[in-house]
């Protein structure tokens, strides 16, 4: 949700169709209720600056691609409350999705561009230019490839001066939790990063909303 401005081991390949192909590798540290906080950078030529944000996973369907959330950027400097946005996820798993994104304004260039900043992707990198990586077989993979696309504002208004029109795109290791991503939209800064540590916080039941309402 950034300011409105103007600016492991070796994948297996399988060939032909997507049969045989399972999810991803089932994760406790990605499950409902698990909470993540750390920071989102969003310097520019002007000022460098980051957010503090939190995370919690609210839902998580990995036999589908899909999961969901809310987002809380703690230190917006013109916003007078934490600003809490509900976001959902595809998870690339060359099943439900594959690294090519088809939407949002994003072309296979701007994909490529942005998933090439993981270093954990480095082994996909050639099959991805050649399919879209829909031969590959990322079950066994200790990380998870996402995008995250806020959906709209929880506690604020549409003016509160940020926009949730791009979408991020993440890395997620399964050894220990930490979130990497990178924030794509043609009209905000390029290349905002999302650094994100597991809280630990676990499967908790009666979860809300960061004690916020959806609207």
């Amino acid at each position: 949700m950034p300011v409105r401005v103007v600016e492991s081991s070796a994948p297996s390949q399988i060939s032909g169709a997507n049969s045989g192909k399972t999810s991803p590798p089932a994760c406790t540290l990605l499950s409902v209720g698990q909470a993540f906080s750390g920071t989102q950078n969003v310097s520019s030529l002007q000022k460098d600056e980051a957010w503090r944000v939190n995370v919690h996973i609210q839902g998580c369907d990995l036999e589908h691609g899909y999961l969901c959330g809310t987002m809380e950027a703690l230190n917006v400097p013109m916003a007078d409350t934490p600003v809490v946005t509900f976001w959902e996820g595809e998870i690339v798993d060359t099943i439900n999705y594959t690294f090519f994104t088809g939407k949002w304004e994003a072309t296979p260039e701007d994909d490529k561009k942005h998933w090439d900043k993981f270093p954990s992707f480095a082994p996909f990198k050639s099959q991805v230019e050649f399919d879209g990586g829909k031969t590959l077989d990322l079950s066994n993979y200790p990380y998870i490839f996402m995008r995250w696309k806020e959906q709209y504002f929880v506690n604020v208004g549409t003016d509160c001066g940020l926009t949730i029109a791009g979408f991020y795109y993440v890395c997620f290791s399964c050894s220990d939790g930490s979130i990497s991503g990178f924030y794509y939209d043609p009209n905000s800064s390029p290349f905002q990063k999302l650094e994100l540590k597991s809280t630990n916080e676990g499967r908790r039941s009666g979860f809300s909303f960061s004690s916020y309402e959806l609207q």
